[in-house]
């Protein structure tokens, strides 16, 4: 299976263009989309989220992920292979949280080129086709070129900060659940934010955090949008208070 990391938008364009080039070049192999709106251009939220969501993936997942506001420029394109899972996208820190978390990540640079490369969109021009290549078994001498590591390298620690927001007004963060305890206070814009194991037991509006089902610390609302409630958004901290 391929699955879809991208800040492309589901609603615009883009992302039908990337799943016709993946018909074309592995016609028959699903296409699931992972996420299509993370947010645009950040990076390092990204590779928390990704980070996450890839623990929950298929044996041999080839995932095409792309954060990429480089593009067209010297930026490395790159393969990697953690474990049983692949990964296709730019060397530019997407990658690295996985990578560090990984026990022996192998990489390589995509040394393949298509007859006709776009200098803004190798989401669709040159990932799809190695993505492909790697779904189906189809890679060939010289694709790919082994590399020792990511040249924009990351560490694998917790971001104690909020990764994504749903479309509730949920915000994700980058503090994973072996890195706190149910007593712990957290403090977002300004607020004490208390766990509670499920919505319907939180005070009705008022903001709770609790393990979402990818393993990380979330912040919420019953029945309300915890972003709006605690004027944050992509990027906003979250400290600890005392237990």
């Amino acid at each position: 299976m391929i699955f879809l990391f991208t800040d492309f938008g589901a609603a615009d364009v883009y992302v039908g263009q990337v799943k016709a080039a993946l018909a074309l070049a592995a016609p028959g192999i699903p296409v699931i989309d992972l996420l299509n709106d993370v947010t645009p251009f950040e990076i390092t939220p990204a590779a928390h989220l990704l980070a996450a969501l890839s623990r929950h993936l298929p044996p041999q997942a080839v995932t095409l992920a792309v954060v990429d506001p480089g593009v067209g420029t010297e930026r490395r394109s790159i393969v990697m292979r953690c474990q049983d899972h692949w990964f296709v996208g730019p060397d530019n820190g997407l990658l690295a949280v996985l990578a560090a978390r990984c026990a022996k990540p192998e990489i390589w640079d995509i040394g393949w080129r298509p007859d006709a490369l776009s200098r803004s969109f190798h989401g669709r021009d040159l990932f799809a086709p190695i993505a492909a290549r790697i779904a189906t078994g189809a890679l060939s001498g010289g694709d790919l070129q082994p590399r020792v590591a990511l040249e924009v390298q990351g560490d694998g620690e917790d971001l104690w900060q909020v990764i994504h927001v749903d479309h509730y007004g949920n915000l994700f963060t980058g503090i994973r659940q072996t890195s706190i305890e149910e007593s712990a206070v957290l403090t977002v814009g300004g607020v004490g934010v208390h766990h509670a194991g499920i919505f319907a037991v939180a005070p009705h509006e008022r903001p709770f955090w609790y393990v979402n089902r990818i393993g990380l610390v979330e912040i919420a609302c019953n029945r309300a949008s915890a972003a709006e409630r605690l004027g944050t958004s992509i990027g906003g901290h979250v400290t600890r208070g005392a237990d």
